[in-house]
């Protein structure tokens, strides 16, 4: 197999373990496939440096429940409807809320045992 080496310019000095990280990268996989990786994380790196990049599913359910009561809980069962109407206007999906509603029965099953 034949060695080419590329000369770049990076923002910061890499350490040895990051050095040998992208060379053992470089080594194994093609290099259309290292453009495609690399094209995939400068999307996503502009997105999350401008605010802009939407947080994964189990963000949004944490975000939704993590300090709800036992009561808000059941409130918001009882409420249902309503609570999905919310959802739906704020783009989550239909799974998202069902998993949310998964977490919100087993707060308020906390309090009444």
């Amino acid at each position: 197999m034949a060695k080419f080496s590329v000369e770049l310019p990076i923002s910061k000095k890499p350490t040895d373990l990051e050095l040998k990280k992208l060379k053992e990268y470089f080594k194994e996989m093609p290099v259309n496939e290292i453009i495609t990786g690399l094209k995939f994380a400068k999307s996503r790196w502009h997105a999350k440096d401008s605010g802009t990049l939407k947080v994964g599913r189990k963000s949004i359910v944490q975000k939704e429940v993590h300090s709800v009561t036992a009561e808000q809980a059941q409130w918001r069962l009882k409420n249902w409807k309503m609570m999905i109407s919310n959802y739906r206007r704020r783009g989550y999906s239909y799974p998202t809320i069902s998993r949310i509603k998964k977490i919100l029965i087993q707060k308020s099953k906390k309090k009444s045992k």
